[in-house]
């Protein structure tokens, strides 16, 4: 991590511990019954989004996935807006029209709301990536899918489309071991998804998705080859989801060792690691930060709880088709 300075790794610290503790703060109203119908955990995938969304300037375009939680603050979206979306308040992104992350999009903030079924958001972020192209903007675009979403068509559909037209695009795929309970070797006979990139003749990455300078340094090459007009590249960050598919699923199918080794790879513990390593951390010091993200998140759910449920007659408000 040395070639990232001591300012940017207290950012992403700073994020990476918000987007943990957030996640946790969800988790926790769940099982108060607070959310209705799914919730989607992100443990381990924090080093993956924070980076991720550092590396794009602020007009740039980015459309994350349910396990990118980081992307959002990191672009804008407050945790006062994501609790209230957890909530189905009208406060929330979509105004209390969905629960969880579906659809929490923000166009003034540069953020597509993620559709299922995944990759759907591959094929829109293609069509804005062109259209950036086409209005000649010096901005990029960027996508999020997962392993299982690479074994589809529209994710082909849409990186063929990108490298034909050497599109602004940036594509990160998250590969998390599993697609629900089907382990990566059940869906595909190469070892690396990266190695499909040269298939549509664009540079394939492979980095550990666990590791914020690993991802940071990726994704900045990405974006910058991207907006000076070398057109797209395909990101493979290797990590692992430390919960089930959603908070249902016990993930009874994954082997307890592989679980415990990805759990002694820890993106937080990591980031930590170096920052203390730097002088730039002790006991203290993380203690402040964890009692500040706490009294944040206090504020964001009072806020969240106190907001109304949107009003039944509006509920084919904003509804075209």
């Amino acid at each position: 991590m040395n070639e990232i300075d001591d300012d940017l790794l207290q950012q992403a610290h700073y994020w990476m511990r918000l987007t943990r503790a957030l996640d946790d703060r969800g988790t926790f109203l769940h099982k108060q019954s607070k959310i209705v119908g799914g919730y989607f955990s992100q443990i381990g995938h924090e080093a993956l989004s924070v980076a991720a969304a550092l590396s794009l300037g602020p007009k740039d375009i980015i459309a994350p996935m349910h396990r990118d939680l980081g992307a959002y603050l990191v672009r804008g979206l407050t945790p006062r807006r994501i609790l209230a979306q957890w909530l189905g308040r009208e406060t929330g992104v979509t105004r209390g029209r969905d629960a969880n992350l579906h659809g929490m999009g923000d166009l003034s903030l540069g953020i597509i709301g993620f559709i299922s079924h995944l990759p759907a958001s591959t094929g829109v972020i293609a069509g804005v990536a062109h259209g950036i192209k086409l209005k000649g903007e010096p901005r990029v675009a960027m996508c999020f899918f997962g392993d299982g979403s690479a074994s589809q068509g529209l994710a082909h559909e849409a990186m063929n489309w990108a490298s034909v037209f050497k599109l602004p695009m940036v594509i990160i795929c998250e590969n998390n071991q599993y697609a629900y309970s089907t382990p990566l070797s059940r869906q595909m006979a190469i070892e690396h998804i990266a190695q499909r990139a040269a298939g549509y003749n664009m540079p394939g990455v492979i980095v550990d998705g666990n590791d914020f300078a690993a991802v940071y340094r990726a994704a900045k090459e990405a974006v910058e080859r991207a907006r000076s007009g070398g057109g797209p590249t395909f990101i493979e960050c290797k990590t692992m989801r430390m919960r089930g598919h959603a908070i249902h699923d016990n993930m009874a199918y994954v082997p307890k060792a592989l679980l415990a080794e990805w759990e002694a790879r820890d993106p937080i513990a990591r980031i930590e690691a170096e920052l203390r390593a730097r002088g730039l951390l002790d006991d203290e010091k993380l203690a402040a930060l964890l009692a500040r993200i706490e009294a944040e998140l206090d504020e964001a759910q009072a806020f969240a709880e106190a907001s109304p449920y949107p009003d039944p007659a509006t509920v084919t408000d904003g509804v075209y088709a």
